[in-house]
């Protein structure tokens, strides 16, 4: 049995990364970036209004380079780029394949123009895509995990592709609409629920049958207390509560970088909130909206989610309870396939868990750390996850931008506590 249990894995993953199904995934996954791009004007492709959040033709042209970086320039004899110095321009981060260009000025660049990105997107696909096809399956077995890196990857730039244009468009005090789509509006939420899970010694991380990323390895045994999770996540309406009584004003509920950033920084709500005659508004990417009380609170740093749940008497999740908690549930939700781009309201007729997968990234109170036995990706690749493992917190769900066939539940995001861009909510634990 254990053979036969082997063999079906195996088969499972060479199907998996064969020609046929990589190649489609790659013309799928191409083609819904630029999907994503169809709303906008050529002046909304180049503005970065902040260090962390990159222009859309930075996003476009960075994924090409990617391709060409990890795979054509290595794969394929006599390789030629379309221009050299793109090498320079649409690099990232990752210093052992070349000097970046200043992350920060990335939205200097008025050339190449939005047209020249296209264009070199289709450069690197059709190059892909001809050898791809013109390699045996045997050739290709070297290089199928890379190509899927690379897709992953792109998936990755989708999700960031929005919430950085949304970051952008907030700055705009008119408001652009990316799309014009009624949400439901739901009903009010009934008395926040708890789903018990007993204490003993659990297995965590990815069991290696289909892609994960380094991070998500290896698959080992942690020992975890008894423990209660919330059945949803906090509402705008639970939050708004917290704001009215003070949370903001009070230092006694904030971890001390938290309250010095509430000072700094001048917050007083979630980023793109702002309050009119008495009513909540915020920023969507359906414009302006009057806050929903009953949807997920959304946009919030840790330090406010950790603030929050102090103010409640309760405490947010480990990342090892969350993923414990979401083995008893199907991966359904608000992905970016639904084209919502906002979080939807809880189902109330529904009984335990919910919003576990899509709708928001929830926070967790673990610190970003490798795994017992961590290694990196091989290669140059070794710099994809490993570097950041230092003062950020582990996320787990996924969001309402993330797509569903890129998103596992071992899937560990990870950002600055102080970050509030992202789509982040809140699930509480005891």
């Amino acid at each position: 049995m254990e053979i036969q249990t082997e063999k079906i894995i195996a088969d499972k993953r060479d199907e998996r990364l064969s020609k046929v199904n990589l190649l489609k995934k790659f013309r799928d996954i191409r083609a819904f970036t630029e999907k994503l791009t169809n709303p906008l004007e050529t002046e909304d492709f180049i503005i970065q209004v902040a260090k962390h959040a990159s222009p859309v033709k930075w996003h476009l042209a960075h994924t090409s380079w990617f391709f060409e970086a990890f795979f054509l320039e290595k794969a394929v004899p006599d390789y030629e780029t379309m221009h050299p110095q793109y090498s320079y321009l649409f690099n990232s981060y990752y210093l052992q394949t070349g000097d970046p260009h200043c992350r920060n000025k990335r939205g200097n660049l008025s050339r190449p123009t939005v047209k020249e990105v296209f264009d070199y997107r289709r450069y690197v696909n059709e190059n892909v895509e001809q050898y791809i096809d013109q390699i045996s399956e045997a050739e290709f077995t070297e290089w199928a995990k890379v190509i899927e890196i690379g897709l992953n990857h792109e998936q990755q730039h989708q999700e960031l592709l929005l919430t950085d244009l949304k970051y952008m468009f907030a700055q705009n005090p008119l408001y652009p609409v990316y799309q014009n789509k009624e949400l439901p509006e739901g009903s009010a939420p009934s008395t926040l629920g708890w789903t018990r899970f007993n204490e003993g010694v659990y297995e965590i991380g990815h069991e290696g049958r289909d892609f994960g990323y380094d991070n998500e390895f290896p698959r080992h045994k942690t020992y975890i207390h008894d423990f209660e999770l919330a059945n949803r996540l906090v509402t705008n309406g639970e939050y708004i509560a917290f704001i009215e009584a003070g949370g903001y004003e009070d230092p006694k509920w904030w971890l001390d970088e938290g309250f010095a950033a509430v000072v700094d920084d001048k917050w007083d709500s979630p980023i793109y909130w702002t309050q009119k005659d008495g009513d909540w508004f915020h920023y969507t990417l359906n414009g302006i909206k009057k806050v929903n009380l009953n949807e997920p609170v959304t946009h919030v740093s840790y330090f406010e989610a950790d603030a929050f749940a102090r103010w409640c008497g309760y405490r947010l999740p480990t990342e090892h309870e969350w993923e414990v908690a979401s083995e008893t549930q199907e991966v359904e939700g608000d992905f970016v396939e639904g084209e919502n781009f906002h979080p939807l309201v809880a189902d109330q007729e529904k009984k335990g868990l919910q919003q576990m997968f899509g709708n928001l990234w929830q926070w967790t109170r673990s610190s970003y750390a490798a795994y017992p036995g961590y290694q990196t990706f091989p290669g140059k690749l070794g710099e994809y996850n490993g570097k950041f493992m230092c003062n950020q917190y582990v996320l787990r769900g996924g969001s309402c931008a993330t797509s569903k066939s890129h998103y596992r539940r071992t899937y560990r995001n990870f950002f600055h506590p102080q970050y509030r861009w992202q789509f982040t909510g809140i699930r509480l634990a005891k």
